[in-house]
C-alpha cells in the first residue's frame, strides 16, 4: 500500500511530467496528445514508474523510445522544477499504458464487430500487473 508521501510525490511528478512532456510533443509532434496516466514510487524514494498514454496510439512505440533515450533531460528538467519539494528527483522509467487499447478491444467486442470475450475467453490478452 503507498503512504500518503509516496502519494503526493507520485502527484507532484505526474504534474511537472505532464507540463514537460506536453510542451515537447507541442513543439515536435504536431496532434499528438501525452498523458501521465500514473505514477508510482517505491517505498525508499529512489525510483518511479511512469505510465504514459500516448494518442494516436500507432506513435506510441516512437514517442516512448524518445523519451526513454531522453529521461536524464527530463530528470535534470523535473530537478529543476521540484528542487523545492524535494530533496532528492527519483529515477524516472517509463512504461506504455495500453489501457485505452484494451478498453477499445473490449467496447469493439461488446459491439459485435469481433468475436465476443465471453463467449470465448481465450481471446483475451493476459495482462500483466506492473
Amino acid at each position: 500500500m503507498e503512504t500518503n508521501r509516496q502519494k503526493k510525490i507520485a502527484g507532484v511528478i505526474q504534474k511537472d511530467l505532464v507540463d514537460i512532456l506536453q510542451n515537447a510533443a507541442r513543439d515536435g509532434m504536431k496532434g499528438v496528445i501525452i498523458s501521465v496516466t500514473r505514477v508510482r514510487v517505491t517505498t525508499d524514494l529512489s525510483e518511479a514508474k511512469v505510465f504514459l498514454s500516448v494518442f494516436p496510439s500507432e506513435k506510441r512505440d516512437e514517442l516512448i523510445n524518445g523519451i526513454i533515450s531522453n529521461t536524464p533531460v527530463i530528470r535534470h528538467e523535473m530537478a529543476q522544477r521540484t528542487k523545492n519539494q524535494l530533496r532528492r528527483m527519483p529515477n524516472l522509467t517509463f512504461y506504455p499504458d495500453d489501457s485505452l487499447d484494451y478498453i477499445d478491444g473490449i467496447d469493439e467486442a461488446l459491439k459485435g464487430k469481433k468475436e465476443n470475450p465471453l463467449d470465448n475467453p481465450e481471446i483475451l490478452d493476459k495482462r500483466q500487473k506492473r
